[in-house]
Formats: C-alpha cells, sequence, structure tokens
C-alpha cells in the first residue's frame, strides 16, 4: 500500500521509499525511513497536502510524494501474518506422518482458536507491522540495462531459472522477460530490459528501457558491461549516472579480458564512477554471488556501499553546465517533474533535441523560459566550440570515460586473440566475392528444410484436423451448429496450427543466426541494396521470410532499430507471395496456361511482387512514414555457439506468440467468412447455388460494378471478398462456385484429378463470354487476360486477417494496419485494372 492511501487517524510502518535522486533522498532526510511508524493527521482543506507524525514530530507531504512511500498497515499485517501461518501449519502437516494425524473437536478449537486475529500475537500491532515491514522490504525490484551481447540473458537465466516469464508489454513492440531470485534472505524481482547502446530516442528498445526506468523506477539498476568493449560500453553508464538512479555495475566476460591480457583497476573505476563494480563471467555464474551482495549493500544504503556509491557529475564543459543549471532552475519549480525526474538528466536531454523530452517539456507551464535557456546556450557552444550541444555532451561523456580508464590503469592486452575465430570466419562469410553466395546458400537451406521439412508435420496437423473434423460430422446432425463447428471453428483453428511446424523451424533456424553473431552479419551483407529502397540492412530477413508467410515475418520486424524502416517494412511485406497464395496461383496457371509457360508466369508473379515492393518502400519512405532512419551502425558481436536451451527456448516462445496472437483473429474472421457463405441457408439447393444465394454471394453481386475495370464478374469478387479471412479460402471458394470442387485449396503442385482445370477453364471461359456477348473462341484470350489480372489482384490486395492483426501487435495501433490493408486493396485494384485495359488493346 501506498501512504496516499491512508485515511485520517490511520497508521502504518514504511517499507520503502520509491523515486530517485534528489527527490528521494530530501523524502528520507525528513523522516520517512525503513521500519518508522507514521500516523495520518489531517488533511488540508484542499485535501493536499497532508500533515502526518514521524519520529515523534509532524510533516506535511503532498499526495504526489506520499504515492512514492510503501507502508505496511495493521491490517495488511494481520493478513500477511496470517496467510504465512496458515501455509506453515500446511506444510507442517504435509511433513508429520499420517499415523500421527488424528484430530478430535477440542483439536479443532485449538487451531481455531490459533488463526484468530485476536490471538495475543496481535496485541502489538506495531511490532506486528514493524516486522512484516521488514519482511516486504526484503523485496528488491531489480532491472538489467546494458549494450546487445553483453550478457544480461546469461544473467537472467543463470539466476533465475526455470522462473522467467516472457511477456510483449501493451503497446510496444519489443520484449522484457521476468523472473525472481532469492539471495541471503532476500527476493529479487529481475526484469530483462531489451539491449540498447544508448537512452536516446532513435530506437523503441532506447525509449522502452527509458519509460521503464523513469516510469517503474526500479530500485536498483544492474548496468551489465562487456568488459572486452570497456570504453563504449561505459557510455550507457554515464546516462545512467545522468539519471541518478541506484546502480551497480557488472563487468561481464571478464574472463576473456584476463585470456587477452586486459588490465584495469575495477576499485577505482568504481571509486570514480560512483558505482560499485563487480567482476562477473555469467555464463559459469563466477561473480554473481558478490553482485547479488552488492545489489543488497546499494539497496540498504550500507557504509559498505557508501565507500563505493555517491552521485557525481559529469562535467560537460562551462557552458554547457551553465545551460543546465539555468533549465534545472526552472525544471525544480514543477515537484510532479521531480517525482519521475533528474531535473540534470532532463536539462541534458534537452540540449541533445531528444524529441520524446522536448514533448514532455513543452506541455510545462513554464516550458517558454526553458527552451530560451536551452537555446541560448546551445548558441553559446557553437560559438565557443564550433559544434552543436550534441556533440559536445557526447565528446564530454567519452573524454570522461578515456580519462576514468586512464586513471584506473586500463591497458588493452595482447596475450591472446580471443577474436580470432570471430576474424577468420568474418574473412570469408562477409567476403565481397562469396560472402553473397554463402548467404544466399544459408536462406536456402533455411527455406528448404522449413517447408520441406516443415510439410511433414503440417500434413499430420491437417489430417488430426480433418479427422477431428469429421468425427464431429459424423456424430452430430446436420444443421448450422454442425457446419459451424466443422468448417467454422475447427477449419479456423487448423488453418492456424497447420503452419505451427514451420514456424518453429523457421525461428529455430533465426534463433541459431541471430545467437551464434550470423544475423549481424546478413545485415551487412544486404544493407546496401536495402538503403536503395530506403529500408534498413536488417529488412532483408523478414522481407524473405514473407515468402513463408506473412504472420512470422511481421513479427521478426522488431529487430531492425529503425521506427521508419520496422513500419515500411511491414507495410510492403504483404506484397511478398505467402506460401497461402500459392493454391490459388496453380489453379489459374495450371487452368490458363500451358505448360511451358507456367513457370514463367508463377515466376512473374513473385518478381512483380517484389517490384511493386521496391516502388512502394520508395514511395512511403520519402512521402508517408516520417521521421529521421537511424544510421547504419551496427555491432558485429563476436561468433558463439549458441546453447541448445536458449535456442529452443526462444523458438518456442516465438510459435507461443504466433499461435496466442493470431489464433483468436484467424478463428472470428473464419467463423464470419462461413457465416456469409452458409446464411441464408437453403438445403435443397446445390453447394452452388446456395453460395451464389449467400450473403457473401449477394456481396459479390452488389460489388461487381466496382470490378468491371478489370473484367471480373460477380464470381470473381465473391473469390476476392472469401480471401480477406485467409487466403487459402480463395481457391477453394472459386473451385466450389465454378465445377463443385473444393479441392484446389489443397494443391501445392500441378494436380489435375479428374481433368479439373479442364472443366474449370470451359466454366470460366463460358462466363466471360456471356458477360462480353462473344462466342467461346472469342473469349478464350480475355479470359486469360482475366485471370492473369485476378493474380495480380490476390497477389497485391488486403493482406490476410492474421497479418493486419499481426502488424497490429507489433505497432500497437490499428491505424497501421488499417492503412495495409487500403493501399495494398487500391494497388491491387489500380495495377489489374491497367494491365487489363491495356491488354484488352491488343486482343
Amino acid at each position: 500500500m501506498r501512504l496516499s492511501e491512508l485515511h485520517t487517524g490511520e497508521s502504518g510502518v514504511i517499507v520503502k521509499v520509491n523515486g530517485h535522486g534528489g527527490f528521494r533522498k530530501r523524502i528520507v532526510e525528513m523522516g520517512f525511513i525503513k521500519g518508522k511508524k507514521v500516523d495520518v493527521l489531517l488533511n488540508a482543506p484542499l485535501k493536499d497536502p497532508v500533515k502526518y507524525r514521524i519520529m515523534g514530530y509532524e510533516v506535511s507531504l503532498r499526495h504526489s510524494e506520499a504515492n512514492m512511500i510503501e507502508v505496511v498497515t495493521a491490517e495488511e499485517a494481520k493478513k500477511i501474518e496470517e496467510k504465512e501461518r496458515r501455509e506453515r501449519q500446511q506444510q507442517a502437516a504435509k511433513e508429520q506422518p499420517v499415523e500421527d494425524l488424528s484430530f478430535n473437536d477440542d483439536s479443532c478449537v485449538d487451531l481455531d482458536v490459533a488463526l484468530r486475529p485476536n490471538d495475543k500475537s496481535y496485541e502489538d500491532s506495531t511490532d506486528l507491522m514493524e516486522k512484516v515491514a521488514l519482511q516486504e522490504r526484503k523485496v528488491i525490484n531489480v532491472a538489467l540495462v546494458g549494450n546487445p551481447n553483453c550478457g544480461k540473458t546469461s544473467f537472467f537465466n543463470f539466476a533465475s531459472g526455470a522462473h522467467e516469464r516472457v511477456g510483449n508489454y501493451s503497446g510496444v513492440t519489443v520484449d522484457a522477460k521476468e523472473g525472481h531470485a532469492n539471495f541471503e534472505g532476500y527476493q529479487f524481482n529481475i526484469v530483462d530490459l531489451p539491449g540498447t547502446y544508448s537512452l536516446s530516442a532513435y530506437s523503441p528498445e532506447e525509449l522502452y528501457v527509458r519509460k521503464q526506468l523513469i516510469e517503474k523506477t526500479p530500485d536498483v539498476v544492474i548496468n551489465v558491461i562487456d568488459t572486452s568493449n570497456l570504453e563504449r560500453n561505459l557510455y550507457l553508464t554515464t546516462q545512467l549516472i545522468d539519471m541518478h538512479i541506484r546502480m551497480v555495475v557488472a563487468l561481464n566476460m571478464f574472463d576473456e579480458t584476463q585470456k587477452r591480457g586486459d588490465h584495469v583497476n575495477y576499485d577505482k573505476l568504481s571509486e570514480l564512477f560512483g558505482v560499485p563494480m563487480v567482476p562477473t563471467v555469467f555464463k559459469s555464474g563466477k561473480g554473481v554471488s558478490e553482485l547479488f551482495h552488492q545489489i543488497i549493500e546499494v539497496y540498504e544504503g550500507t557504509e559498505d556501499a557508501q565507500s563505493h556509491y555517491r552521485h557525481i557529475h559529469i562535467n560537460h564543459g562551462h557552458e554547457i553546465e551553465h545551460g543546465i543549471s539555468e533549465i534545472q532552475e526552472h525544471l525544480k519549480k514543477e515537484e510532479n517533474v521531480r517525482e519521475l525526474y533528474s531535473t540534470r538528466y532532463l536539462a541534458i536531454k534537452l540540449l541533445e533535441h531528444d524529441q520524446d523530452v522536448e514533448k514532455f517539456v513543452s506541455a510545462l507551464p513554464d516550458a517558454k523560459e526553458i527552451f530560451y535557456h536551452r537555446d541560448k546556450a546551445e548558441n553559446r557552444v557553437k560559438e565557443e566550440t564550433k559544434e552543436d550541444a550534441e556533440t559536445a555532451i557526447m565528446d564530454a561523456k567519452y573524454g570522461f570515460i578515456h580519462g576514468a580508464l586512464n586513471e584506473a590503469a586500463y591497458e588493452e592486452g595482447h596475450k591472446e586473440d580471443t577474436y580470432q575465430i570471430t576474424h577468420v570466419l568474418d574473412r570469408i562469410l562477409t567476403n565481397k566475392i562469396v560472402g553473397f553466395p554463402i548467404f544466399l546458400l544459408l536462406i536456402a537451406i533455411m527455406f528448404f528444410v522449413t517447408f520441406s521439412l516443415g510439410s511433414y508435420p503440417m500434413d499430420w496437423i491437417d489430417s488430426l484436423v480433418g479427422m477431428l473434423g469429421d468425427a464431429i460430422g459424423h456424430l452430430m446432425p446436420e444443421g448450422p451448429v454442425k457446419a459451424m463447428l466443422v468448417d467454422g471453428i475447427i477449419g479456423g483453428v487448423g488453418s492456424v496450427i497447420v503452419f505451427l511446424p514451420q514456424i518453429l523451424i523457421l525461428y529455430f533456424f533465426i534463433s541459431i543466426m541471430e545467437d551464434s553473431g550470423y544475423m549481424a552479419r546478413a545485415a551487412f551483407i544486404m544493407d546496401k541494396l536495402m538503403h536503395k529502397m530506403g529500408l534498413h540492412g536488417k529488412s532483408f530477413i523478414p522481407l524473405i521470410m514473407g515468402f513463408g508467410c506473412n504472420v512470422p515475418a511481421v513479427m521478426a520486424t522488431r529487430t531492425i532499430e529503425s521506427r521508419r524502416s520496422r513500419l515500411v517494412t511491414m507495410m510492403i511485406l504483404p506484397l511478398m507471395s505467402c506460401e497461402a497464395r500459392i493454391p490459388i496461383y496453380i489453379m489459374i496457371i495450371c487452368t490458363f496456361f500451358s505448360r511451358n509457360t507456367q513457370w514463367l508466369v508463377m515466376m512473374s508473379l513473385y518478381l512483380i511482387g517484389i517490384f511493386m515492393a521496391v516502388i512502394i518502400s520508395k514511395l512511403m519512405t520519402k512521402y508517408i512514414v516520417k521521421g529521421e532512419d537511424t544510421p547504419f551502425v551496427m555491432e558485429l558481436p563476436p561468433y558463439r555457439f549458441p546453447t541448445a536451451k536458449a535456442v529452443f527456448r526462444h523458438t518456442w516462445e516465438k510459435g507461443r506468440q504466433y499461435l496466442k496472437k493470431m489464433g483468436g483473429i484467424i478463428l472470428v474472421a473464419t467463423i464470419i467468412v462461413w457465416a456469409l457463405g452458409y446464411f441464408p441457408h437453403n438445403d435443397q439447393l446445390s453447394v452452388q447455388q446456395q453460395q451464389e444465394q449467400s450473403y457473401i454471394g449477394r456481396i459479390g453481386k452488389t460489388i461487381e460494378p466496382i470490378f468491371y475495370p478489370q473484367g471480373f464478374n460477380w464470381k470473381f469478387d465473391v473469390g476476392i471478398v472469401a480471401g480477406v479471412g485467409a487466403k487459402e479460402i480463395v481457391a477453394s471458394t472459386m473451385g466450389v462456385l465454378y465445377t463443385n470442387d473444393d479441392s484446389y485449396s489443397e494443391d501445392k503442385e500441378y494436380n489435375d484429378d479428374g481433368g479439373k482445370y479442364e472443366h474449370l477453364n470451359k466454366a470460366i471461359t463460358a462466363d466471360i463470354a456471356k458477360m462480353h456477348g462473344m462466342t467461346t473462341d472469342q473469349a478464350r484470350p480475355v479470359a486469360t487476360l482475366t485471370a492473369f489480372c485476378f493474380l495480380l489482384f490476390v497477389l497485391l490486395y488486403f493482406p490476410c486477417v492474421a497479418t493486419l492483426a499481426a502488424i497490429k501487435g507489433e505497432t500497437g495501433s490499428w491505424k497501421w494496419a488499417l492503412f495495409t490493408a487500403c493501399y495494398t486493396t487500391a494497388l491491387a485494384w489500380i495495377v489489374s485494372a491497367i494491365v487489363y485495359q491495356v491488354g484488352r488493346l491488343f486482343l
């Protein structure tokens, strides 16, 4: 409970004071320290501030300040104590031999009395509150912050074991893991935040880490550092120092620096940075106990911790420091600001023109004056140093780091090149001649294994789904309920589950590539080509994945730091021909094109999709998706053998997210499409007639005029509408409408059972002839052109609902998902109409 929640006359014992920096220090100095009883005396006439009694004197706090203080009340203490007593007795009962467990009426009464709140143990409520407050205080909230590839996750896995919980937090596109650990009687709630190189506003990861540190201020931050890249990693440390939060630094991978012969006096470095620094090797667990011990020392504020932990101000030069002071004067007037932010941190971020901070400050009453002092300081810095303030701040931070490392006698050794294998592999894998072919070969192997090996479990799952549908079909009487269960629910769930094996295999390969360090090389190899499209090198992998399934491809865009590149990549992914479109392609191509030209038509569809993706990405990055792109500054981590546990955990987690995110939406969409095709229902009609008079048939006839420029009739329109839920439905719908055969959706290759392609050709040609008043011979070339335009429309139009749901999930908004649906459909209409109208000129 928070102190602000207590009413007049109530009391509580302080568990901890949250917040950070000078704001927290001021509250603690006023006597609000752990284990002290505080009484609520009265509220001001306007309900704020509130007068409290603590340590024998009276003091007032605003509600917002009292909200930063955690307390335990007598009522809470009784509940917690009673709960723990029950648990102890239940545990004792489990451990007691069965023959001793004999109860009579008296023993039951004694047990009842023992659990009453009026027991003697509750007579001194203050003692009880203090006892429970001490227990509650021994819960430490810890956040792991560090650069990518620094070993945070290794510590998290080592410390939390199997207790981790992975969550995709609402409104963000990054993952953070939560886990628990126990040490020396303390419970640690650990959050593994995304890896970030700084606390700027370039990427969602950086903004998310900042948001977590500000809004959910942890008790202690563990800043994990790759000691083999000490100077670069310490830049993030300096930014954390600006935020004025309690921190312990883990000098991880210390064994690699020892092998290399590096030397650093980390005690001296701790003193200079004002934070405890502990050498660690998280893979083996070396140094973890000492790290936990230091966290406790910093959290409790012991004398030992104070010898290492002190808040320092990194000097950024006279003009910048003067500007910081002037900005702080105005920021300190706003108490609500000081509760969450270090005013020094905000001032520095303003001088760096941080857009997120500028937006926050612009809402303050003193915003005009604050920005005036910022601009004034920046102009003076330019006059004095000929550089902008942001550059001057970065130079000052690196200057401080360099000076501290010199004073700590930091020297890089040359005993052993710990990255010798990495250097050898990079000379091959990123070679200008063989690097690209090797990359394409690895991608080809990945997709060959995914779609060849994955087809077997896909077929098994598909068979099981079919068997389940048949079983329910035989048990239930004919009617809408049976049809909904078999065709709607089971069919909908089956359409999601059937792709799970391929999703798992694909992510298995991606996890290996990421954990081994090769994924960074893939982006390095492809960046120049992607940059010409206005994208990032990391966009290539999601685009390639899109040929398998757009859903996991959209989810894979979270590896792209640049928000602009991530959004544009998601927008153009639906233009990649996913596997679900293949049955449609085969159905139309095999029906209207000769065996000699079928491969050419199929390839043209893939190439047209890629070509349109290039055009659209250029237009979007120039006119639609605004914002600066992040520079291609990407670490190429050393190659490491990924652990089986990590790879399988990542693989399953992505598969679980796929099922969780997509299953419900696909199910709902499939049921809706089923209902539109089923109602109004008439058992006397044939399947084809039923489709024609159903709601979806009526929709097709209603929108038929819209598609006259493409030469489509209402049956083509119904197929298009049906594909909104899932593209697989298009082939079966067209097959039923024209030949009363729904097997087309099952074809992954040429399969002319019973001459069905010839039947479909005759049926469609006859419809086209009737539509244009032509003979059958005259209609054949027109039908072929119409069919090709239909393929173009299917290639480019409305992504399946699952893909839209994935876009919404990754962007946190339906805006971009709906925009994708609209622009792709408009693009499909325009391209197919142009091709049809131009084609008719030559027929």
